[in-house]
């Protein structure tokens, strides 16, 4: 399951592991701004969030990453992309 809302500067996606397969994990929660993407969980452990930051270029990179194979890759950016 997961939310979506649209806030004032961000767009925040809460993604819920919920079903049948154990051991259940904490939500994840990814903002998305202008500039960068937030991905925090509660660690059960410390009770602390963690928190990594993503460029937009590494969101770029992770998205394609998903629906390739094994392999080491550096993608082409062009003009539409904001880079010469």
């Amino acid at each position: 399951m997961f939310t979506i809302e649209h806030e004032f500067d961000a767009t925040v996606i809460t993604l819920v592991d919920e079903g049948d397969d154990l051991p259940l994990v904490e939500d994840v929660t990814i903002n998305a701004f202008e500039d960068c993407v937030t991905i925090d969980q509660i660690d059960p452990r410390t009770e602390e969030v963690v928190r990594i930051t993503l460029s937009l270029g590494q969101v770029r990179d992770l998205a394609a990453a998903l629906n390739l194979p094994e392999g080491s890759y550096r993608l082409e950016r062009g003009p539409a992309d904001g880079e010469a």
